[in-house]
């Protein structure tokens, strides 16, 4: 693949003040500036509230988050509702959460924010903080989904801000949590249409494979009858994104039981895996597309035997795994059109790649070295940890 492309007197004088000065930089060291502790606080309410919103604008979410939003507002008391519910309520005076809605309601149609006094809250409870109001609206995709309520003795103009921000700030969340809903069906509308591409093709050529050895090698028959039921139960599993490394490597040995009926010696193995990194989860069926993909449009095309070398190997933080057969390689722009998602033959690199970068970001999409009877070679990096992934 080369050429591819810190007087005893003195000392009692100045002890007091010294410990002075040192006790007053711990206290600063501990506890910040003002500023600094509001801002500290801030964060801290944000991110309490935070991960609810993710699900949606659901009673669950809202009910969680309500007294950590209140607090960051600084109200007296804070609604939070969708287009037809009060999700949730937090503070006092919440006979008026029965209210709610009817104040929201020109929120929810015009998506402009809407003070409301003492007329509208009609209070006679004497003690009831509950005297004005400001209901602002919560976005969505460009629709007013829900409004948020924050009540007090009045409302003053940073008041009005204030929840306006808030607001935004929950509609983001309600946004990405769409955006990682959206991610997930579109993850596993790949994993389909990548079984769908693994079931023709591979189905055919490795039954066809066992058949040929019925009479003259039925032990191998067997044999290579339970590599297929293995290696289809683990491809049309129903459970998990994510997997081992050790399992996915099981499955491309099966795989390869299998292709190795039908090449004979044509197709040459060779596996180069450090023990330390079988534990690493993967992406489940990431391996076998890349695998397949080299003996389809590599070695089959190839005159006389092929080889194919699988390596895994311990980078620190990292596993770094490299798949290269000496196969009929491929045009460089050939290969952007299948990484591109153009091209059906392709679907499998295409598949794989963007299923490491939407599991661990753009920086961990697949490298390819290829060019045409120059063999082909992908190199993949996998983080050893990332939050989210784990093996089912």
């Amino acid at each position: 693949m080369s050429g591819l492309v810190v007087v005893l007197v003195v000392a009692a004088a100045v002890a007091v003040p010294v410990v002075g000065l040192w006790w007053g930089l711990a206290r600063r060291r501990a506890f910040g500036t003002v500023a600094e502790h509001a801002a500290y606080e801030v964060l801290h309410l944000a991110t309490e509230a935070a991960p609810h919103f993710r699900n949606g604008l659901t009673v669950a979410a809202a009910s969680k988050a309500v007294r950590s939003l209140r607090r960051l507002l600084g109200s007296d008391a804070l609604a939070i509702t969708d287009r037809s519910t009060v999700l949730a309520w937090d503070g006092g005076g919440e006979h008026h959460r029965h209210a709610v809605l009817t104040m929201a309601r020109p929120v929810l149609d015009g998506g402009s924010p809407v003070i409301v006094g003492p007329d509208d809250l009609e209070c006679d409870e004497r003690d009831c903080p509950v005297r004005a109001g400001i209901v602002v609206p919560i976005e969505s995709d460009g629709t007013v989904v829900g409004t948020l309520a924050a009540f007090g003795p009045t409302v003053r103009a940073s008041t009005t801000r204030a929840a306006a921000e808030v607001a935004g700030w929950v509609a983001t969340q309600v946004e990405l949590g769409r955006l990682d809903q959206t991610q997930a069906r579109a993850a596993a509308a790949e994993l389909r249409a990548l079984r769908a591409q693994i079931s023709p093709h591979f189905v055919c050529n490795a039954l066809t494979a066992i058949a040929s050895l019925v009479r003259t090698e039925p032990e191998r028959a067997r044999e290579l009858l339970g590599e297929f039921a293995d290696f289809t139960r683990y491809s049309f599993r129903r459970h998990g994104d994510f997997t081992t490394l050790a399992d996915e490597l099981r499955a491309v040995d099966a795989y390869l039981q299998l292709e190795r009926a039908r090449f004979g010696e044509r197709l040459q193995v060779r596996l180069r895996i450090a023990p330390e990194v079988l534990s690493v989860v993967v992406p489940y069926l990431v391996l076998q597309p890349l695998v397949e993909n080299a003996v389809r449009h590599g070695i089959e095309g190839r005159v006389g035997p092929g080889e194919l070398s699988i390596e895994a190997e311990d980078a620190g933080t990292e596993c770094r795994i490299t798949i290269e057969d000496n196969g009929c390689g491929m045009d460089p722009d050939e290969l952007r059109s299948h990484l591109a998602g153009r091209g059906g033959e392709g679907i499998g690199l295409a598949n794989v790649d963007e299923r490491m970068r939407t599991t661990f970001g753009d920086t961990f999409g697949l490298v390819v070295e290829t060019g045409l009877a120059a063999g082909t070679k992908v190199h993949l990096r996998v983080p050893k940890y990332r939050a989210g992934v784990r093996a089912s």
